[in-house]
């Protein structure tokens, strides 16, 4: 399950997790970005306790997304002990997401 979170920096987030982060960049009128919103729920259910998704939406931290080179949305990137380990740009499916991220976990 995606979590709206408050926190300091970006860099805290991940630091803190004990788990990969699988961080969703989106925006609100990104029709692409709505699409995918059941597949990162779907994929944070099934791999509960080994990762954590979070949701960033870049028209409000776009320094954010600009530090990390977002030019496409949605863009996933799972990030692992803070470093971003795989970079997934525009919509995939469940099957395709868990193919993906699994060896990485």
């Amino acid at each position: 399950m995606a979590v709206k979170k408050q926190f300091a920096s970006f860099q805290e987030l991940l630091s803190g997790s004990d788990v990969p982060v699988l961080v969703d960049f989106y925006a609100t009128w990104c029709g692409p970005c709505q699409m995918i919103a059941p597949t990162l729920e779907q994929v944070g259910l099934q791999l509960k306790g080994k990762l954590q998704v979070v949701k960033i939406d870049t028209d409000k931290y776009p320094q954010i997304a600009s530090e990390h080179h977002i030019e496409a949305l949605p863009t996933l990137i799972l990030f692992k002990d803070g470093k971003a380990v795989e970079r997934i740009e525009g919509v995939v499916s469940d099957k395709q997401l868990m193919e993906r991220l699994k060896p990485l976990l």
